[in-house]
């Protein structure tokens, strides 16, 4: 970070001053916390960050300057297509466009290929500003319906900006990279219906991704990590292993079938040991209560929209789409001394939000899930510890499963309760547990509960994806509005603080982030058919049985496999199905009482006695490797 000493600079000159690696990598630059082009002037005393592809904010600017290049493309080869929006997302970019007929593969390739003729005449982003009025004429003059009614929602006083690139013309608020020629690697990767808005009410638009790196190794690099990422896809191999269904019948209420349960039921069990190691209690709350409870707790005000509702004798209810309020009833049930405190109360809660059908996605985004929550209430100077406590058992659970985690603090957001000296508070306690426990953090402004700060946790993946599951919040405000209260040793009551916090997040979720991360070869401890015993010929049938029914009594989990085909057929297919280890008997396995082992990751291991594999497999799944 640079300090401006003298007028008349910009991002670009304070770039070059640093160095021509810096020159020559420069996309933006971030101004006293602000996000700004490499053209924007400066004053003394301003400080200075020049924006790289390696920082997000500079991968933004890339990829939505190669959005605003993608629209010129498409208006090049379709005259009569509309502009709706298109901006960077988190891996690429996208732009919706109206048009009479729906693009093609060969479309996307005629695109691609103008594209690479808009970066090569390395036109000019310029920017230029209108009123609000003058912009409206602007856009119905170029006959683009969306941008005028974008316009016209915004303030009576507002100055709008455009940005121009030859004969192209967006309105943008930027900023974005100072010429066209910086887009240097670029692919479109699909299409897609989008509602205008996202509302089902609108027009469905047609929206175009894409994605764009500065060198095309790192294009390809990615790409590749896709191909992967389909190999791996969960929905695919959810199928394939016969876990679990998505069906037309329960869009976004996904099906689970007996090997799915085993595995499913593995994690929870898993969670309640966890839990009781750390002493936790555990509940279960009803999953449709009241109306009035929701409006009391907040909820109703703040995600109505995602609530399902229904009527029982003239009395309104809410299927819940939060485990909290019904935890905090069962609080109330009895006047608790600060003896009791700290309480940790887990629940493994069905939960149920209506999410558009167009945001589902396999067991990542679906309407009803399992969330493991639980809800800690404290005094105030028990805070610290727990909060540090509940992170301690979220890297625990992590590790176990295998994942690394980084974490963000998220700060108040604009529709929020309570006091800005109780925010205050809050957000500080978090910052301090994470300071002391030396973990690095981002902050993301903005982003908190409506009811109070929070910690969120986020897995990287094989894939090097994050994925958010698990938040810790800290809240003062629902034990306010329920009016909770404990016994302190002065005799009098006083009010107690909540945590709220999930580790997996969603059950459904999280199985789905393990199938991808181990591309559905689960660890043996997870694995819902831990070993397959597979026959050469018939006269092994009754020892099969034998050595099924010994694992079984050390609670393995094992299948037979003892139809009339040949040893080879058996040994892929149980491959295929993922199964950790494929126990091969034989005529001389028969007499001598062993099995020939074969590792799904391994091999062949030769031949072990029975009671040998036993306690192989035995410690291998208490180990949890």
């Amino acid at each position: 970070m640079v300090t401006i000493q003298k007028e008349n600079m910009t991002p670009f000159d304070v770039a070059a001053e640093l160095g021509q690696e810096y020159k020559k990598n420069a996309l933006a630059a971030r101004v006293n916390g602000q996000v700004v082009a490499l053209g924007h002037p400066l004053k003394a005393g301003d400080t200075v960050e020049i924006l790289t592809f390696d920082d997000m904010d500079g991968r933004r600017v890339y990829r939505h300057t190669a959005s605003h290049i993608m629209a010129q493309a498409v208006l090049a080869l379709r005259p009569d297509a509309k502009l709706a929006i298109g901006p960077a997302i988190e891996n690429g970019f996208y732009y919706d466009f109206d048009t009479a007929e729906p693009f093609s593969t060969a479309d996307l390739s005629a695109i691609e290929k103008e594209m690479a003729r808009v970066v090569k005449r390395n036109e000019k982003l310029e920017r230029f500003e209108l009123s609000r009025e003058e912009a409206i004429r602007f856009m119905r003059d170029r006959n683009e319906p969306y941008k005028v009614e974008l316009i016209e929602d915004l303030p009576e006083d507002a100055v709008i900006s455009f940005y121009r690139q030859g004969d192209f013309v967006d309105l943008c608020a930027g900023p974005h990279l100072p010429s066209t020629g910086k887009v240097k690697a670029f692919k479109l990767m699909q299409v897609a219906g989008a509602y205008w808005r996202g509302s089902e009410q609108n027009k469905m638009l047609q929206r175009i991704y894409g994605t764009a790196f500065p060198a095309r190794e790192q294009l390809d690099a990615y790409l590749q990590r896709l191909e992967e990422a389909k190999r791996r896809d969960h929905r695919k191999l959810g199928r394939e292993l016969d876990l679990f269904s998505l069906l037309d019948e329960g869009p976004g209420f996904p099906f689970f079938h007996p090997k799915g349960m085993v595995l499913r039921n593995i994690i929870e069990d898993y969670w309640r040991k966890a839990h009781r190691q750390w002493a936790y209690q555990e509940v279960k709350t009803p999953i449709m209560l009241t109306q009035t409870l929701w409006e009391e707790s907040g909820h109703w005000d703040h995600y109505r929209e995602n609530i399902y509702t229904t009527s029982i004798d003239e009395m309104n209810f809410c299927v819940k789409p939060m485990n909290c309020p019904g935890g905090i009833l069962i609080f109330k049930q009895k006047m608790h001394s600060y003896r009791d405190l700290p309480l940790r109360v887990g629940e493994l809660g069905l939960v149920h939000r209506h999410e558009l059908s167009g945001a589902l996605h396999g067991l990542m985004r679906v309407r009803a899930f399992t969330q493991d929550d639980a809800h800690l209430y404290m005094t105030r100077e028990q805070m610290m510890g727990e909060i540090i406590g509940v992170i301690r058992l979220t890297t625990e659970m992590y590790k176990t499963f295998g994942f690394d985690y980084f974490v963000e603090l998220s700060t108040r957001p604009e529709n929020s309760m309570g006091s800005d000296e109780d925010w205050e508070i809050a957000t500080e306690t978090l910052r301090q547990a994470l300071i002391t426990l030396d973990m690095d953090y981002k902050v993301n402004e903005g982003d908190g509960a409506f009811y109070g700060p929070k910690i969120d946790f986020h897995l990287r993946d094989s894939l090097d994806r994050s994925w958010q599951c698990g938040t810790l919040q800290l809240d003062f405000q629902m034990p306010e509005r329920f009016d909770l209260a404990y016994i302190g040793a002065d005799g009098e009551k006083h009010r107690p603080v909540m945590i709220h916090r999930t580790v997996l997040g969603s059950i459904e979720r999280f199985i789905g982030i393990l199938i991808e991360q181990f591309a559905g070869a689960l660890p043996l401890w997870l694995s819902p058919v831990q070993a397959k015993i597979l026959t050469i010929t018939e006269r092994g049938d009754a020892y099969a049985r034998t050595l099924k029914a010994k694992l079984e009594e050390a609670d393995l989990r094992v299948e037979m496999d003892l139809r009339n085909e040949k040893i080879g057929f058996k040994i892929r297919e149980a491959q295929m199905e993922k199964v950790p280890y494929m126990l091969v008997i034989g005529d001389r396995e028969t007499e001598e009482g062993t099995v020939a082992v074969r590792s799904r990751k391994d091999g062949d291991l030769g031949v072990m006695a029975a009671n040998d594999l036993l306690q192989k497999l035995q410690e291998e799944a208490a180990s949890k490797a």
